[in-house]
């Protein structure tokens, strides 16, 4: 059973509401159940559905506003040529900061080193950190503060030093 045939179950799972799902096949077991918050008695708050699209080849994609600090307008060349896209390794939701009202991890223009935390991705009630992929100055950030995002999904530029 690979990681996609997981996700459309439980993709199945939020959309007809069921609390529980096992499946037994070729000797191995999948249970999945969802829990309720302590003293919750109503039915599960539903999640916004997630979806995702590739771009079509050839279009651009609109940008997503980084707040102050823009970087001018990438093209789809420079993009492609120059710089360095780090991308979401999982579903979750983006933080640009470690806790609400601390200063953001990096900022458009900074300068990072590989390996320095560029956001974190909560994913399941676990905080994950993501890293810079190489030495650099990010030229561009995608998504917002407190946005959900998808695998794969583009989160910085960095232009590589």
């Amino acid at each position: 059973m690979d990681l996609d045939e997981i996700k459309r179950i439980l993709d199945l799972m939020r959309e007809h509401e069921l609390a529980e799902f096992e499946l037994e096949r070729e000797g191995e077991t999948l249970r999945l159940k969802k829990h309720s918050p302590a003293g919750w008695s109503g039915p599960m708050p539903q999640m916004p559905q997630m979806t995702y699209a590739p771009p079509l080849a050839g279009a651009a994609a609109a940008p997503a506003t980084s707040g102050a600090g823009e970087a001018p307008a990438l093209t789809p060349a420079d993009e492609d040529v120059d710089l360095a896209i780090v991308k979401s390794p999982i579903v979750g939701t983006f933080y640009r900061s470690s806790e609400p009202g601390a200063a953001s991890f990096v900022e458009t223009g900074h300068t990072v080193k590989k390996g320095q935390t560029l956001c974190i991705i909560e994913a399941m009630k676990l905080m994950n950190e993501i890293n810079a992929d190489a030495d650099g100055e990010v030229v561009k950030i995608y998504v917002e503060n407190g946005q959900a995002v998808q695998y794969g999904e583009r989160l910085f530029a960095i232009r590589p030093s």
